[in-house]
């Protein structure tokens, strides 16, 4: 691809992404998926493309690649983040785009037995951070992305930061992974009082808090919960500091507890997130109350766990237990 085409281009997205302060992650999938759309063209620029490109190429993604849903909405939103901020260029109409069809399928939940079974194969902090996910129904990366500051103890409760959509949210501490927590607490300790005793480098902080709080990098309330074992360069900066836990370690922990215990479901941080819903819900709490500790915008989102409880109507028997 020439030179004047593609770096200077996605430079821009980069540089637009972090001035909107937009997630590190949004940032990459955005970079991807605009690079994909140049190259599907033959590495013609953007500006130079119209609405019935961008319909070829989403459409493309339903019809020859097979996309899910998400994934084409994905592509859609970084095309459309590409035309109205960085090119200034109406994309025009996209009606007929030819839609990946979105199934209508219900999460995976573990009974109680098997959340049982499955803890018990686990051990150390990635078991913390599972009981989290469980216990206050946290996706992984607010598990990993909490700091000490965000720990109420006393009100057991939790401060989920920025979570998805930008948003904050209280979410439940449960009194039984307090001692958990404690512990965690004091690991977490250990790391920040070696990294200050060293001089090694500052924990990595969102946006620009770095320059507004010059302190907050070495304050022990601004400290990971869950630290990674080593520090890194930050992927924006490039200034060496010290990040939170990878979520892959979470990932693979399980995987391999839930090949341990037999569980024959497949099984992810989020299926933990599902059945913490799902079981309140069975445990008769209303579903406002559940969409409020998951931090859901919709109620038909929620919706979901309501299917998948176990509320079968006492005393109702399959025919076929009478045969």
């Amino acid at each position: 691809m020439p030179s004047d085409r593609s770096p200077k281009l996605l430079d821009r997205v980069r540089s637009i992404c972090r001035r909107r302060a937009y997630s590190l992650h949004t940032e990459r999938a955005y970079v991807r998926w605009i690079r994909r759309y140049v190259l599907f063209h033959d590495t013609t620029h953007p500006r130079h493309l119209t609405a019935p490109d961008v319909r070829d190429y989403l459409s493309y993604l339903a019809r020859e690649r097979h996309v899910a849903a998400s994934t084409q909405n994905q592509a859609l939103n970084a095309l459309v983040f590409l035309y109205k901020n960085v090119l200034h260029k109406p994309i025009g109409d996209l009606k007929a785009i030819e839609r990946a069809r979105r199934p209508k399928r219900l999460p995976t939940v573990l009974s109680r037995d098997e959340v049982r079974a499955l803890f018990k194969e686990m051990s150390g902090v990635n078991r913390r951070v599972s009981f989290l996910l469980y216990g206050s129904g946290l996706r992984v990366s607010e598990a990993l992305r909490l700091r000490v500051k965000d720990l109420d103890m006393q009100n057991k409760r939790l401060i989920v930061r920025s979570g998805k959509g930008k948003k904050d949210r209280v979410a439940l501490l449960p009194e039984r992974l307090i001692p958990d927590i404690g512990q965690q607490l004091e690991t977490a300790r250990r790391v920040y009082e070696r990294d200050r005793c060293a001089g090694d480098p500052p924990v990595s902080l969102p946006t620009a808090l770095d320059r507004k709080y010059r302190a907050a990098s070495r304050s022990w309330i601004w400290f990971y919960l869950f630290p990674s074992t080593r520090t890194t360069q930050h992927p924006r900066s490039g200034v060496e500091c010290r990040h939170h836990r990878s979520p892959s370690t979470v990932r693979k922990t399980i995987k391999r507890a839930c090949a341990r215990a037999r569980i024959s479901k497949r099984v992810t941080c989020h299926t933990l997130r599902h059945s913490f819903a799902t079981h309140l819900i069975e445990d008769g709490y209303d579903v406002r109350t559940v969409q409020k500790l998951l931090g859901h915008s919709d109620l038909r989102t929620t919706m979901q766990y309501v299917h998948v409880a176990n509320r079968v109507p006492h005393g109702v028997k399959s025919p076929i237990d009478n045969l």
